[in-house]
């Protein structure tokens, strides 16, 4: 099952030889994809939704359909095609409020397919960067330029040797493209926006302030790079360290949990089972072979969907092959592709409903979300009144490139289940707040009134804030007084809350206990 599912188990040896298991991103084609439907570009009529803050909103939500969505437009979403006007409500919080730290996930940005289709041309896209071929951004020429001086960088085991660009001009297989590069490039300098007068990288910021963490992939470390510059333009090389993880879960020390490894086949038995079931599915894949004149197997193998949203993403046509004496030839079709998105789109809702998927996104994604936890209570603590900060100060801005199987179990765990799938330069913000101090003669403060130097959390997916739909504050009563979810939620289901539906109260006992 595990062959014909092209899941890739990759075991890593570090530090005491621990099984790191790292999904591969043939994954693609075994975790449902559910894309993003993007809102139109804002508009002067959209002045009023959310005037608030003035701001526009996209929505990360499905709203509520009362027919079937479109599977088209829903891809289109998941290109993540470079918006110039698109708001973020990163940085948000009631007067007087202090950012303490944010701690940044992103998806890295557009790239060439994984997957070649057999008999056909692929996708004609040059790989190297120019300002002067669209889409692109204000900062790219400089951008190109900072990047010739990584060599003043820091490097983790084989980061260094990595290309900081993506350099050829026939793309390779998963390259980023220089949409990637200008999504990410746009996405870091909302966040700067966002938070530039929060003071929270001062403008001496030290190496202990700010962490970028990447898989080895130089789609993610180029993207990580581009997101960076974005946001702290001209950044010192000599002050950063690009660290290195081995895993796509970014499970440190902490991979070996057997439990997580049997959900996740399981759910490959479910998603199996689904698909071969889909007798519209399969005729599509027959008459998809048969234009190209291969074997349905042979077309399967090759996952046709991500070389077909590449072409839908670049405006390009769709695969074409001669006709030949057989009868084969022609063009795939949008209609053929149609079917390939809806069948995604029927399976994340199986995958809600069975349940598998959620238990495997918990378990894989503790170790990230409890190191989260911890960098915010070192940060809480060192912003108590009277104590000596440590020297270099604490780790107030985080980012962590990564990829769909790295974010989608992300969204899962925090159960943001109705979230739409990752996009192309998809991001997670988890924001630490802390509430201003009493002043010293002020009447006593109103019941319900956040109380002096309380911690807060707010969490946003693509620049909205999704809080108040997450397990651990959705019953959260923002409306009595605390506008902001209070942190010590957060830590109280990463540690252990989160792990009562394996009726267990630990990581290690959600993972070692015996199924049944």
């Amino acid at each position: 099952m595990l062959a014909r599912n092209r899941f890739l188990l990759l075991v890593v040896v570090g530090g005491a030889a621990l099984a790191v298991i790292s999904l591969s991103l043939q994954f693609l084609n075994l975790i449902p994809t559910t894309p993003i439907v993007e809102e139109r570009p804002f508009q002067a009529e959209d002045r009023g939704h959310g005037a608030a803050l003035g701001k526009s909103r996209k929505r990360v939500f499905p709203v509520p359909h009362t027919q079937e969505p479109n599977p088209i437009s829903e891809a289109y979403g998941y290109c993540n095609t470079p918006n110039h006007t698109e708001q973020a409500w990163e940085g948000h919080s009631p007067a007087d409020y202090k950012l303490l730290s944010v701690q940044v996930m992103i998806r890295h940005g557009d790239r060439y397919p994984l997957y070649y289709i057999p008999k056909t041309k692929r996708p004609a896209i040059d790989c190297t960067l120019s300002p002067h071929r669209q889409p692109s951004h204000p900062l790219l020429n400089a951008f190109i330029s900072h990047m010739g001086q990584g060599s003043r960088g820091h490097w983790e085991s084989s980061l260094g040797s990595a290309p900081r660009l993506p350099n050829h001009s026939v793309c390779e297989m998963g390259e980023l493209t220089q949409t990637g590069v200008v999504q990410h490039l746009h996405n870091g300098q909302l966040l700067h926006q966002a938070y530039k007068h929060h003071n929270l990288l001062p403008s001496n910021w030290t190496p202990r302030q700010l962490w970028v963490e990447t898989t080895g992939k130089s789609r993610t470390l180029q993207s990580g790079l581009a997101f960076l510059y974005g946001f702290l333009p001209d950044f010192d090389w000599t002050k950063l360290t690009m660290r290195h993880q081995w895993s796509t879960l970014f499970c440190g020390s902490a991979c070996d949990c057997p439990a997580r490894n049997r959900y996740l086949e399981e759910e490959q038995r479910r998603q199996y089972r689904l698909r071969v079931a889909d007798t519209e599915l399969e005729r599509n894949y027959a008459d998809m072979a048969r234009t190209l004149g291969l074997p349905t197997r042979q077309l399967r193998a090759a996952n046709p969907i991500d070389s077909l949203l590449c072409h839908l993403c670049h405006g390009l046509s769709f695969p074409c092959v001669p006709v030949g004496e057989s009868g084969s030839g022609g063009c795939l079709t949008m209609a053929q592709f149609a079917v390939i998105r809806r069948q995604q789109l029927d399976d994340e809702v199986d995958r809600r409903r069975v349940g598998l998927y959620h238990k495997y996104a918990v378990l894989a994604m503790y170790p990230y979300l409890n190191r989260t936890a911890a960098k915010m209570e070192r940060v809480a603590k060192s912003s108590e009144a009277g104590r000596q900060p440590r020297a270099g100060g604490e780790e107030v801005f985080t980012v962590s490139s990564a990829h769909d199987v790295t974010m989608a179990p992300l969204l899962s765990a925090l159960g943001l289940e109705e979230a739409r799938f990752p996009r192309f330069a998809a991001r997670v913000v988890f924001e630490l707040w802390k509430s201003p101090p009493t002043m010293q003669g002020q009447l006593k403060k109103k019941a319900g009134k956040a109380k002096d130097g309380e911690l807060f959390i707010r969490v946003l997916y693509n620049g909205e804030d999704v809080t108040f739909h997450t397990t651990f504050c959705r019953s959260h009563n923002h409306h009595a007084g605390q506008p902001l979810c209070p942190l010590k939620k957060f830590l109280s289901f990463v540690r252990r809350d989160m792990f009562s539906i394996f009726n267990a109260t630990s990581y290690q006992g959600a993972c070692y206990r015996r199924p049944g």
